[in-house]
């Protein structure tokens, strides 16, 4: 049985100023976004539709206010939407925890939409471009998560079952932080990397990145530890999972609509 490192959640002191481990990780996620999207500029389909370092540079800035506002505003809907019309202004106080990657996502959608309207360019155009580089970010993410001692999974006899004194109970459970960062960080990664590495249909890398992301995603949520105030939902499926089965069917439909319409670059 393995206990978990119980890390400090802070990084670095500079005087009054506490650097935390989780904002390092969305720094990382951003500065690989910014590093694999030039690595995806020399890549002869991305080179020809005109894509620049700037390019790269503006859609960070809005992919972060997409996943701030996305985030939070996701979690108070989709989590505790009744707490929070009682208490309204606590929306507002995102130092206290609670993001919600599936609002980050839609967040990230809008923000992409509104970019494609600016330059110019066709919404799927600007998602499969990023596809590749969003789970970066959340690998990232997945590592913040167990550094912090949040996000737990369910009780477990395998050999690798972690206590997590944050839990308080003393029982091992899957360390389902780092199953997520290995299938919807590592692993989602590579796949849409090689996948995008060759010309596809418009749409086909952002439905693979749906399709992944969603199984990835409703698998890894067996093993982690639902949320104690909703519990399982309907099916014995988590908040997660429910969030999740729509991606599934979205990326889905999304890859055959692309093949459909341009079926010679089914290679």
């Amino acid at each position: 049985m393995l206990i978990h490192p119980n890390f400090d959640p802070i990084a670095i002191h500079l005087g009054p100023l506490a650097i935390r481990w989780y904002g390092l990780m969305y720094l990382a996620g951003f500065i690989m976004f910014m590093w694999f999207g030039r690595i995806r500029l020399r890549q002869p389909q991305v080179a020809a539709q005109g894509w620049t370092a700037r390019d790269i540079d503006d859609l960070l800035f809005y992919g972060v206010l997409g996943v701030i506002l996305g985030g939070r505003l996701g979690y108070v809907l989709f989590y505790k939407p009744s707490f929070y019309l009682s208490h309204p202004l606590d929306i507002f106080k995102v130092w206290e925890g609670g993001m919600a990657f599936h609002g980050g996502f839609l967040g990230v959608v809008i923000a992409m939409w509104v970019f494609s309207k600016l330059r110019g360019r066709h919404w799927m155009e600007v998602t499969d471009f990023i596809a590749p580089m969003i789970p970066c970010g959340l690998a990232a993410g997945r590592l913040g998560n167990f550094i912090n001692g949040e996000l737990w999974g369910r009780p477990t006899d395998l050999p690798w079952g972690m206590v997590f004194p944050q839990a308080g109970d003393n029982i091992a459970r899957h360390p389902s932080q780092l199953y997520q960062f290995a299938g919807e960080g590592v692993a989602l990664f590579v796949i849409l990397w090689l996948f995008a590495r060759h010309p596809r249909p418009t749409g086909a890398v952002s439905g693979a990145f749906l399709l992944g992301y969603g199984v990835f995603r409703f698998l890894a949520e067996f093993a982690r530890e639902p949320d104690n105030f909703l519990g399982l939902l309907a099916l014995n499926f988590s908040m997660g999972q429910w969030l999740s089965l729509p991606m599934i069917v979205a990326g889905a439909a999304m890859m055959w609509w692309a093949y459909r319409r341009q079926p010679q670059l089914s290679a």
